[in-house]
């Protein structure tokens, strides 16, 4: 099991402007013995700046061994466990870094003509097809960069085609209390009115509390399933039903498509637009604000709306075919960040269709051993089967003074990144956890070891845990004056 402080790492790095020294110079140069133009000449003399007052001063091995020993604190998902429930960070094996940074693929230029991007063409029009399959679905477009952005378009492409059928009244989406974040910004972007629904005691949407919605107004449903409870949503087909029935159509937030690629397939439940986090499902690069990819697939009835350009096959050719009357546009500079969706199609090619089903039986697997481990020890507010990720809560430990936030931080003096916390917001206390299918059984006992551990201290010492985290240099700052007034820049009064 982690211990506490047995990393052997000490987080008391100085500031580089700490170790500044006055005329300690990065990168001595002779004298060139060519004659030297003025920088002022070259580039224009406003554009050039003036001296930085308090710019450090500091050797090239200072430089070297300062950001060498920063990064060596970086907590990542090549060092270690990162179980962010929702969030889904997994492992990117590197044969699909690999892939993706093979000059014929990564240099290729995007305003290049057709007949120069057959390969790259082919294989978008492959990854399309891949995930034709996965989804159930008819068309997919790979320009999102993002899973938000394929939510907004594909909202975009359920407004187009409620106006092409005269339906300027369809404005209201109805969304989960238990939704993502980004459901209700996606919809209220494209100037719709979001109305929620309400889930059950059982924590899944009921029929009746979404058929009291629905009316001549209603644009979409926009559904998770599984939500971010880690529940599946039994009663998928039936909620379709009625939406369609009303005239609406079905919005999949695909975030949870861990928890049933190759098992089961959105289209199937009724589904008629929905977005891939390819980055969550398919271990692409995640964070970092991109590049990501966000694909989107659709019913046959919202071909027409795709962005545009979309990828055709015009006998044994690939082109680009921009004439599309109806399309919402082109929502990418080019056709999607081909980086991410190449690296999806390693991943997938590797596995082959057996291998994602394993994918997605893992994750539940990993999940609901997490649960049954844990349950004792913390409270759980839906004590049943979940898919791909769980959700606990401190309410065990609020008795002792301790909270969500101490356990999270807590766990960072074992060695472990904290879980997502506060969310679901219709969970008090929420610790959402989720191991994906990429950790070890060995990893998973050593994360339970460390929530077990928490546990206990909360209640034989819960200053110990109220007080974590012990190791960081900065250990327990003011988080919302952090957020609202962050302080960006070293100034020389910090030095006094």
């Amino acid at each position: 099991m982690n211990k506490p402080g047995t990393s052997g790492l000490i987080f008391n790095e100085e500031l580089i402007f700490e170790r500044s020294r006055p005329n300690r110079p990065g990168v001595p140069l002779n004298p060139p013995d060519v004659p030297l133009r003025d920088a002022g000449d070259l580039i224009g003399a406003e554009n050039l700046r003036d001296d930085i007052d308090g710019f450090p001063e500091v050797s090239e091995l200072d430089v070297v061994r300062h950001f060498t020993r920063l990064s060596q604190w970086n907590y990542s998902i090549d060092t270690g466990f990162y179980p962010l429930g929702s969030c889904t960070m997994k492992y990117n094996p590197k044969v699909n870094e690999t892939a993706a940074a093979l000059p014929g693929l990564a240099d290729v230029h995007p305003m290049s003509p057709d007949s120069a991007l057959q390969g790259i063409l082919g294989l978008a029009s492959e990854v399309e097809q891949i995930l034709i399959e996965i989804s159930g679905l008819d068309r997919v477009t790979l320009q999102p960069a993002a899973g938000a952005q394929g939510e907004f378009v594909g909202m975009m492409m359920i407004q187009a085609y409620h106006r092409a059928r005269g339906d300027h009244q369809r404005k209201r989406v109805l969304i989960p209390d238990t939704a993502h974040g980004t459901n209700p910004a996606s919809a209220a972007l494209n100037g719709m009115e979001v109305v929620e629904v309400k889930s059950g005691d059982d924590g899944i949407v009921h029929p009746a509390a979404l058929e009291a919605l629905l009316d001549e107004r209603t644009s979409a449903l926009m559904l998770t399933n599984p939500n971010t409870l880690g529940l599946f949503e039994s009663h998928v087909e039936e909620l379709a039903e009625l939406v369609h029935a009303a005239g609406g159509l079905v919005y999949l937030d695909g975030a949870n498509m861990n928890a049933l690629m190759g098992v089961a397939k959105p289209g199937d439940m009724g589904i008629d637009v929905m977005h891939f986090n390819l980055h969550k499902t398919f271990s692409t690069p995640h964070g970092g604000g991109g590049p990501g990819a966000g694909p989107v697939a659709v019913r046959e009835i919202l071909e027409p709306y795709l962005p545009s350009p979309i990828v055709r096959r015009d006998g044994e050719q690939f082109k680009l075919d921009a004439d599309r009357p109806q399309s919402i546009g082109r929502v990418h500079g080019f056709h999607g960040n081909a980086g991410m969706w190449i690296r999806a199609l390693a991943y997938i090619r590797t596995l082959g269709a057996e291998g994602l089903v394993d994918v997605t039986e893992t994750a539940v697997l990993n999940a609901n051993y997490i649960l049954a481990e844990l349950k004792s020890h913390y409270d759980v507010p839906h004590d049943r089967t979940v898919m791909h990720e769980c959700v606990l809560s401190d309410r065990k430990q609020q008795s002792t003074g301790v909270t969500t936030a101490d356990i999270a931080k807590r766990l960072m003096d074992y060695g472990f990144h904290p879980p997502t916390i506060y969310f679901p917001l219709v969970i008090p206390g929420a610790l959402m956890i989720e191991p994906t299918e990429t950790e070890s059984l060995e990893d998973l006992d050593r994360f339970i070891d460390a929530m077990r551990s928490i546990a206990e201290e909360s209640k034989t010492s819960p200053e110990q845990v109220t007080s974590a985290p012990s190791l960081p240099k900065v250990r327990r700052l003011d988080e919302v004056r952090a957020a609202r007034k962050p302080r960006l820049r070293w100034t020389q009064d910090q030095a006094e």
